[in-house]
């Protein structure tokens, strides 16, 4: 099971809401998500979390390049929707549109020899699920300048959205929406 939620930064505060991940197949619709939440390109930070598992965070602000964090890279790569996550952490999202392309960060080596690579079959999406560690992976940074510093954001563990929201001070916002 998951817990989504979406703390959207305007002029008079947070605001938060659940989120309706169901209709989510690609990193493009979880950033559009993001991005139809935001007040004048405001900052955005979807929370995925499942059951204790693993949470992975997006920050979206404006039309910059959304930012990543996953807590547990390998849990995350086992299930649909951290596997969105964790394939653009890693630069495997196949399936992305030349829009996403933009948003990744290259790191030279798309210029050099084509990757030797199987279509989508069950043993190279496999290799990569077992290729992602078990351990935190992605922007550490990303709640930074919010509030959660980087340590505090590696120690969070289970019922890390209400610690998340109380660092960012959205924590009563947070709860109207959860009753």
């Amino acid at each position: 099971m998951y817990l989504a939620a979406l703390l959207a930064r305007t002029e008079d505060g947070w605001e938060a809401s659940d989120t309706e991940i169901d209709d989510v197949e690609t990193l493009s619709d979880l950033i559009e998500l993001a991005r139809e939440a935001s007040v004048d390109d405001d900052t955005v930070i979807v929370f995925i979390e499942q059951e204790d598992a693993w949470f992975g965070l997006l920050r979206v602000e404006g039309e910059d390049d959304p930012r990543i964090y996953v807590s547990d890279g390998a849990a995350a790569a086992r299930s649909s929707y951290g596997e969105i996550l964790t394939k653009e952490l890693l630069g495997d999202d196949q399936d992305d549109d030349t829009a996403d392309l933009d948003a990744l960060d290259l790191d030279g080596t798309e210029d050099g020899e084509p990757l030797d690579r199987e279509d989508d079959d069950e043993e190279t999406v496999g290799a990569t699920a077992d290729a992602v560690p078990a351990a935190p992976v992605g922007d550490r940074l990303i709640l930074a300048d919010l509030g959660l510093a980087e340590k505090e954001l590696l120690a969070l563990e289970s019922d890390a959205l209400a610690e998340i929201a109380d660092a960012l001070g959205a924590a009563e916002v947070l709860e109207t929406v959860r009753l």
